[in-house]
């Protein structure tokens, strides 16, 4: 049985920089001692490899992001307390560790975080050149051409609302 690979149908890179993303965040105030962060690490790694086994689709790299999405917003995810208890951590320890609003989207191809409900949203990891070439290309230039296009009667609605 060979294993027919795509383009790259697993989540190694996007996972690893979504767990070290956290592990990070747990890392910086320093209550946390390496060997639990390496714990951590592995528990959720495995955990969130588990949890998106059957909802990644690197064809279509939006389908499933709310299910893959990793939300702490005075609840904390359960994937991520789950890999906590397996270092001890309790729940308030960890929402003392963590922001209180932090949302983390493990896409194909792509992994952002946003801290703060109207934070500003940063990409950790990035595959350009990962991305489906199909119709790439060409939807660049079409979105180009008909943003130019749009602009002018954008502005006119807007005054009008205004």
């Amino acid at each position: 049985h060979s294993h027919r690979r795509g383009p790259r149908a697993d989540m190694v890179p996007e996972i690893a920089a979504a767990v070290g993303f956290v592990s990070g965040l747990l890392r910086t105030r320093g209550c946390v001692s390496e060997q639990q962060l390496q714990v951590f690490s592995g528990a959720l790694r495995e955990a969130l490899t588990e949890h998106y086994k059957h909802h990644w689709f690197p064809e279509k790299p939006f389908k499933g992001s709310g299910y893959r999405c990793i939300r702490i917003n005075h609840k904390m995810d359960p994937i991520i307390s789950k890999a906590a208890s397996q270092i001890g951590l309790s729940l308030p320890q960890l929402y003392q560790l963590l922001p209180s609003e932090l949302t983390l989207w493990v896409d194909p191809y792509e992994v952002s975080y946003r801290i703060g409900e109207d934070g500003s949203i940063c990409v950790l990891y990035e595959a350009a050149a990962a991305k489906p070439p199909s119709s790439y290309g060409m939807l660049t230039c079409k979105n180009q051409m008909m943003l130019g296009r749009s602009s002018p009667s954008k502005n006119y609605i807007m005054t009008v609302s205004s």
